[in-house]
């Protein structure tokens, strides 16, 4: 991997992981589809204002419809789930658990587009949820029916991602990153339409929130969504899709020290046993095979 492509990396930890942090401050004032809603619109109505300011064509090479879809796996779906999650969880349990993606990767790889399970592989994901397992159950947090709700939020968002990372491949390929970033949010953003204007009619959130929530919106949106998916499709092409999901190893350090700093939640050995484990898996699952 190049200084520069380990420099995208970190700069993409840190922008995600700090993409819990404003979920957490979000989600419980708005509600879980108006947050997923803000979020992909926001970056989507940014993306085609960095796209018309850099004069870049909209040339999708007749992937757009690839793209609206792959948008609507990678972005519409998961953010609803992890906004779901940011209602009950600390943003710091929503980052550690986002680190399963990679063994998402390796099941789905596995079972649906003929990639080799290996023993370590297998028994990284065992170690991968025995770790998640721990952390869900000796943390800060009581272990209850709304933190087992959280878990599975974000175990479903990181299974929308392992399937993208093959979808993405196949299906974007070499396309500029900053237009493959467009169609997904685009995507999202028709997903979650519909969704976003029943919710609203049905049950409107108590509270639209201050300046703290629209401030953070915006940094969600902008940042961390759509500045965010223009570095990870770049290092997509760049590192290849294994490689890139490695970026979820590094968000947990990032997501646990935001939240402790700025929103003063507590750190417990919880994150430290339950980190470990899955930082273990993680080698396990990525470490390269010998031919």
């Amino acid at each position: 991997m190049s200084p520069i492509a380990l420099v995208r990396l970190l700069t993409l930890a840190a922008v995600w992981g700090a993409s819990f942090l404003f979920m957490r401050i979000i989600a419980p004032e708005l509600g879980a589809v108006p947050t997923a809603f803000f979020r992909v619109s926001i970056a989507c109505l940014g993306l085609i204002g960095m796209l018309a300011a850099a004069r870049v064509r909209w040339h999708f090479q007749g992937k757009l419809g690839a793209c609206l879809v792959l948008g609507m796996i990678n972005s519409g779906i998961p953010a609803t789930f992890y906004a779901l999650a940011a209602q009950v969880l600390p943003a710091g349990y929503s980052a550690i658990f986002n680190a399963t993606t990679p063994l998402m990767g390796v099941l789905i790889g596995a079972l649906f587009f003929h990639e080799a399970l290996t023993l370590p592989k297998l028994c990284g994901i065992f170690l991968g949820l025995f770790g998640v397992a721990v952390l869900s159950g000796a943390g800060p947090v009581a272990l209850d029916l709304a933190l087992l709700q959280g878990a599975l939020a974000c175990l479903a968002a990181t299974t929308c991602y392992g399937f993208a990372g093959f979808l993405a491949r196949r299906w974007v390929g070499t396309l500029d990153s900053r237009l493959s970033a467009l169609g997904s949010m685009l995507g999202a953003t028709l997903l979650l339409t519909p969704l976003f204007a029943w919710s609203v009619l049905t049950q409107p959130p108590a509270s639209w929130g201050g300046w703290p929530v629209w401030g953070s919106l915006l940094g969600l949106g902008l940042v961390c969504t759509a500045f965010a998916y223009i570095l990870y499709f770049r290092l997509l092409n760049e590192i290849g899709p294994v490689k890139a999901t490695t970026v979820t190893f590094l968000i947990p350090a990032f997501g646990v020290l935001w939240g402790a700093w700025l929103l003063d939640e507590p750190l417990s050995l919880a994150h430290l046993y339950g980190g470990m484990m899955i930082g273990a898996a993680l080698w396990l699952v990525l470490r390269p095979t010998r031919r």
